[in-house]
């Protein structure tokens, strides 16, 4: 809900991702012609094997490079998992309102998936606004991946929700999971409000 710091990059207040950044990824490569890239070498063999695995994962050829899978507001002190599904219709997670109370440690946790290729620097950018007024923007560098059969998981540094009278009430947020090469992932909204009480 604030503006994080360490992680978080000081963006234009506006809802471009990166468009203001001069950095130009590499050109892409497969994951064949990685693999196929210096094979006498034996070492960098090795080191490939260590982060690409055995084999090549096989997938379905229409899916998504990058599949975004669920987020979940991880939080100690949550009478109960705080948990959206991203497979499915994104417009129902419009409808509902996902609940903090005031002045909680909670974090940010992202389940996805990389299916084919190399993926090179995935982001989680949230948007928070508040009556329709921009209030925050946070980016999180998520990182580079492989394909692999098994769901990753990114989570966000800890965060405190706001607490007292004005910090209370309902914000809406819009997420994005892009990267270096600006593939917009997945864009989804959702609601969240800050309560007084759990059960409020």
């Amino acid at each position: 809900m604030t503006e994080q710091e360490a992680v978080a990059h000081d963006l234009e207040d506006d809802d471009e991702l990166d468009g203001n950044l001069n950095y130009k990824p590499p050109p892409q490569k497969s994951l064949q012609e990685i693999q196929e890239l210096d094979k006498d070498d034996e070492s960098l063999a090795k080191y490939k094997k260590s982060l690409l695995g055995e084999v090549p994962v096989v997938t379905d050829p229409s899916a998504p490079n990058v599949t975004v899978t669920r987020l979940t507001l991880v939080c100690a002190a949550a009478p109960g998992p705080i948990t959206m599904d991203l497979t499915g219709d994104l417009t129902n997670l419009k409808k509902e309102t996902f609940a903090l109370k005031e002045g909680v440690e909670y974090r940010v946790k992202i389940h996805f998936k990389v299916n084919k290729e190399i993926v090179s620097g995935l982001k989680y950018v949230q948007h928070t606004y508040r009556a329709g007024v921009k209030v925050a923007k946070a980016t999180f560098m998520v990182g580079s991946y492989g394909p692999r059969p098994e769901d990753y998981e990114f989570l966000t540094p800890i965060e405190e929700a706001p607490k007292g009278m004005l910090a209370r009430g309902t914000y809406h947020n819009k997420s994005f999971f892009t990267d270096d090469d600006n593939h917009n992932h997945l864009t989804w909204e959702w609601n969240l409000s800050i309560r007084k009480e759990w059960n409020e």
